[in-house]
């Protein structure tokens, strides 16, 4: 609290906690508040949208089956209804390095609703803080646990925020493949090692980097799915204490109808609470998207190396001044920046593995890690691959000249003599070339190891970049 912000005071199992006054959270938040000021960072949009469609579909289902009031039914799904639609976010000051199993950001969503709640019920009466006529845990979280709940909501979260990714991920194939489009005409060298290897078009190369992106969108949607598989109304330890028999159903069919989600009771609700490999698996999907852009931004720059000293076969689009001392340079900075994002990505994945593995008996409560790292992943993918899309990508230019220039001066034009001369022949037609400096097919004509016909078919830097049958032979 601010020195000299007005306070109000509250109870709860403890004891008394100062509240600040216009404050929608209560005093579990601020024990929270108080008790992990670790990071400075708090829950993800994602997943306040998320417990506040939980809390929104579970009113509506005690409340249909007459176990709240229908005044609180109504006010519960309206403050909920509020959060999800983007208000009252800066009420969830709760880090996301907090108690296990998330019961601090839990609670903080449960008195948000609640005093929120009775405001909807009493604008010009209620006083924050008393939970008259809601109440946190008896109204907001009627049939709830942490233990249902947290679970329910890292699901959730993710699946919101898998559901942004993926028109980035379309868009970003899109831009690969309009580039494979452009660069088809241009004949460049190949390189295995950072060694010549025989010639490729840029139109091929590019049309490869849409196919990984694309294999790995498709691998995030398969590796969500088990997502949409909802432990809610196991309640503490997957029995469904305190539930009625009918809530678990209503309950999420009301939350796939709020967030328009094809949510589905897990066939058992003690696994959907013990496991979390689910998420595991989802990390795992988005690492392998982080390792495919640092793979694909590590190619951009060399193509782009130079201006005057490196490949330069491709010009990435200046968008800052490079360097505090060297007039004129410009970095690739947003194929600098996919690599550090592929590396966080990396990281959070690493740390997901580990909290997954350390759930003991009913439930993991290493969850809150879990999540942050989960939906950190999945926000800077979105965000950077947007704008690496239209910053980047879509305004590549290609130096055909010099590309030309690679493609017949590429050693590994003498692989096309394999089939004719043979491997040994073809080798000493390479090194030859490396130590005089002479082209494969200066070496071919004046050795006279194939006709002008056939230089000009075999040694056609373009038919390389498809299979072809061998010519025939030429004779001994």
């Amino acid at each position: 609290m601010n020195q000299g912000e007005e306070i109000r005071q509250e109870s709860d199992s403890l004891g008394a906690v100062d509240v600040p006054a216009l404050a929608l959270y209560g005093a579990q938040t601020v024990r929270a508040i108080e008790n992990f000021p670790i990071s400075g960072l708090t829950a993800s949009p994602y997943l306040i949208r998320a417990i506040a469609a939980i809390k929104l579909a579970a009113a509506q289902a005690n409340g249909t089956l007459g176990l709240l009031t229908v005044d609180q039914a109504r006010a519960i799904r309206q403050a909920a209804q509020e959060v999800l639609d983007g208000r009252f976010h800066d009420q969830f000051p709760v880090d996301v390095f907090q108690a296990g199993a998330g019961v601090s950001f839990h609670m903080n969503a449960n008195e948000v609703i609640a005093n929120r709640a009775n405001q909807i019920l009493a604008p010009d009466a209620v006083t924050l803080g008393t939970y008259v006529p809601v109440h946190p845990n008896d109204h907001v979280n009627y049939g709830q646990s942490t233990n249902d709940v947290f679970p329910t909501a890292m699901r959730v979260s993710a699946l919101l925020a898998i559901r942004d990714l993926q028109p980035v991920l379309t868009s970003l194939a899109e831009a690969f493949d309009g580039k494979a489009q452009e660069f088809d005409p241009i004949l460049k060298s190949g390189r295995t090692h950072l060694q010549d290897a025989t010639p490729i078009r840029m139109g091929q190369e590019f049309a490869a980097y849409a196919r990984a992106i694309r294999s790995a969108a498709s691998a995030i949607s398969t590796a969500a799915e088990p997502l949409h598989e909802l432990g809610l109304g196991g309640s503490a330890v997957g029995t469904g204490i305190n539930t009625h028999p009918e809530y678990r159903a209503l309950a999420i069919r009301n939350l796939a109808r709020v967030t328009d989600l094809p949510l589905r009771p897990a066939d058992d609700m003690r696994f959907a609470m013990q496991s979390c490999a689910s998420v595991a698996t989802l990390s795992g999907a988005l690492r392998s998207l982080g390792l495919e852009i640092v793979r694909i931004s590590n190619d951009l720059r060399l193509l782009a190396s130079g201006p005057n000293t490196g490949l330069r076969e491709i010009d990435l689009p200046p968008l800052q001044p490079g360097s505090s001392i060297m007039p004129g340079k410009v970095n690739p900075v947003l194929a600098e920046l996919a690599a550090m994002i592929g590396f966080q990505v990396a990281g959070n994945d690493t740390a997901i593995a580990l909290a997954v593995q350390a759930g003991q008996l009913e439930l993991n409560v290493m969850m809150p890690t879990m999540t942050h790292n989960l939906l950190q992943s999945i926000t800077i993918l979105t965000n950077f691959l947007r704008e690496f899309d239209h910053r980047c990508i879509r305004g590549i230019t290609a130096n055909a000249d010099r590309c030309a220039l690679y493609a017949a001066s590429t050693v590994a034009l003498a692989t096309a003599l394999n089939p004719y001369i043979g491997y040994r022949r073809a080798a000493e037609v390479a090194k030859q070339s490396v130590q005089t400096g002479r082209s494969i097919i200066e070496i071919v004509r004046s050795e006279k190891l194939l006709s002008e016909a056939q230089i000009a078919t075999i040694l056609d830097a373009r038919a390389m970049t498809e299979p072809r049958a061998p010519e025939e032979k030429p004779t001994a």
